[in-house]
């Protein structure tokens, strides 16, 4: 195995991230909305259909038995659990994510039927908060990103892994300006108060719930010494 040839893998991967970035980006789709009207609304089942052709191919090109290079990193001994856990959590993130997102809606089935297009992944294509996408904005991209690397890496893995984190971070970057556009300062105060991927500001709110209910023993004891000051006042 030579040098351009897993030069020609990767930049094959890197292609294919950029075009599927850009058939979602705001300008082509803003583009497209005017060019085909109502027709637009099948946009969406076009893109998915035009991604999977074109990834399986890839799949298939990069699992082939030419890249069956050494490993260099495998989730072994204790680190199987960690890896079980990692991949449970995937499982949990894509259950309660379907809980509130519709698969027609997300292939673009939905949007032929009712005759209306709509970027947000929900049964009804509205803007939804609830559940699990009150911790995290997007549970099935980190679910995708867990999977990516719970598995046992060989150096061409790891450089298509990183690829594809990259844009996955890209892609949905571009995602969430179109929610914008859609959704406007509704949807900026949903990024206000929830991580896209981990749930830091979640986990900020439930830590500050927290000792607002449980004061520390310190904060308790100043405020029982400035109680007994104000009831027992000095001679």
């Amino acid at each position: 195995m030579v040098y351009r040839d897993y030069l020609l893998l990767y930049l094959l991967w890197i292609a294919y991230c950029v075009v599927h970035s850009a058939l979602i980006s705001t300008t082509v789709t803003n583009f497209l909305k005017r060019a085909l009207g109502k027709k637009y609304r099948s946009y969406r089942l076009f893109f998915n259909t035009f991604s999977v052709s074109t990834l399986v191919p890839l799949l298939i090109y990069s699992h082939s038995a030419r890249w069956n290079a050494e490993l260099i990193f495998t989730w072994e001994g204790y680190m199987r659990i960690i890896q079980y856990c990692l991949i449970a959590l995937a499982a949990i993130l894509v259950a309660t994510g379907a809980r509130h997102y519709s698969m027609p809606q997300f292939l673009g089935i939905q949007q032929i039927l009712r005759k209306q297009s709509g970027n947000a992944m929900t049964e009804s294509g509205q803007f939804d908060s609830s559940g699990v996408l009150g911790v995290m904005r997007h549970p099935w991209y980190v679910a995708v990103f867990i999977l990516l690397w719970t598995s046992d890496q060989n150096r061409t893995g790891i450089i298509i892994n990183l690829i594809l984190s990259a844009y996955l971070v890209i892609g949905t970057l571009l995602e969430e300006r179109k929610l914008v556009l859609e959704f406007g300062d509704r949807y900026r105060q949903y990024q206000d108060k929830v991580s896209m991927f981990i749930p830091m500001k979640w986990l900020k709110a439930k830590v500050h719930r927290w000792r607002i209910a449980f004061p520390s023993r310190e904060a308790s004891y100043h405020e029982e010494e400035r109680n007994f000051g104000r009831s027992h006042p000095p001679i």
